[in-house]
């Protein structure tokens, strides 16, 4: 690759990145865990403009951004931004979402950000919840957070495949 196109790549990741960081501080803790349908939409795009580890890239950088609004936290986001984006790679790539440059899988990506999402939901509940202590224990609350963030990587996922198939159409290309 070249200079123009690895700086055209960074720009987009940062973007995307920056989306997420506006969506995590705008919404106060924990509903900001429950509507993650910005940071999954966000995240899968990530994979699929910027191929193969796209998604965590665009994790991290919107990590590293979360971490300066809340400091205190720095060390669990960038660690559970950094396994989202993973995931989101791992599994769309695993899934095989892509089945050629330009054509994609609609249900796996949707199973992948669905997937990611709530295995990242849990995981992050998990620790901050039980090994640490930093939430209080609250069945209704748990319940509200996993089906609505999981929910949330559904649509995700099928708002991104919507995306990815109006800009190859408006660049005439088509899902051969």
């Amino acid at each position: 690759m070249n200079v123009k196109s690895n700086t055209r790549r960074l720009a987009l990741a940062t973007l995307l990145a920056t989306l997420i960081f506006a969506s995590k501080t705008a919404l106060p803790t924990p509903i900001d865990k429950a509507a993650v349908v910005v940071q999954a939409l966000m995240l899968t795009l990530g994979y699929l403009l910027l191929g193969r580890l796209g998604a965590t890239y665009v994790a991290v950088v919107g990590g590293l951004l979360t971490t300066l609004f809340r400091p205190s936290f720095a060390p669990l986001t960038i660690l559970f931004a950094f396994i989202y984006g993973l995931l989101v790679d791992y599994l769309s790539s695993l899934l095989r979402v892509r089945s050629s440059k330009a054509a994609i899988k609609s249900g796996r990506l949707v199973l992948s950000a669905t997937v990611s999402t709530g295995l990242v939901g849990l995981l992050s509940y998990y620790v901050t919840a039980f090994t640490l202590g930093l939430l209080p224990r609250n069945p209704i609350l748990e319940i509200t957070i996993l089906l609505t963030g999981t929910v949330s990587g559904a649509l995700a996922g099928w708002l991104a495949a919507l995306i990815w198939r109006r800009i190859l159409c408006r660049f005439g290309m088509s899902e051969g």
